[in-house]
């Protein structure tokens, strides 16, 4: 398995409204990180503050800027500390990094599965809740 090449897929498509945020998560945004509340509406994340609409794509969701023009997009994330645990936790399986063609894959995780399933799981533990 790679490292991450922040090819940005994961964020862009899980940003559109198929992230979560937990209650907690939400309040303490209210509290300390007004910025990331405001695109809050009915408990449910990433809205246009002004008009409300759903976003296509998470706002925080940024692109570095390039040295070479002809280089790959790397993306960023701006509350990256703050993020949900939506996006903490991701990816958690090998078949869902699969489907979602990230770029970490490579074939040898393919042809073994589960040792890739448990270097996943070493790779993530520092981002997923005890006992997950």
């Amino acid at each position: 398995m790679k490292d991450c090449n922040q090819c940005g897929k994961c964020c862009i498509k899980y940003g559109d409204g198929d992230l979560s945020a937990t209650q907690e998560e939400i309040d303490l945004w209210e509290v300390f990180n007004p910025e990331i509340f405001e695109f809050v509406k009915n408990n449910e994340i990433w809205f246009d503050p002004k008009s409300g609409v759903r976003l296509s794509r998470c706002p925080f969701l940024e692109i570095e800027p390039k040295t070479n023009p002809l280089a790959q997009n790397k993306y960023t994330c701006s509350i990256y500390l703050d993020r949900p645990e939506d996006c903490r936790h991701y990816p958690s399986l090998i078949a869902e990094m699969i489907r979602d063609e990230c770029e970490m894959i490579e074939i040898t995780d393919l042809s073994q599965p589960i040792k890739a399933q448990i270097k996943l799981d070493f790779i993530m533990r520092d981002s997923r809740p005890a006992g997950y």
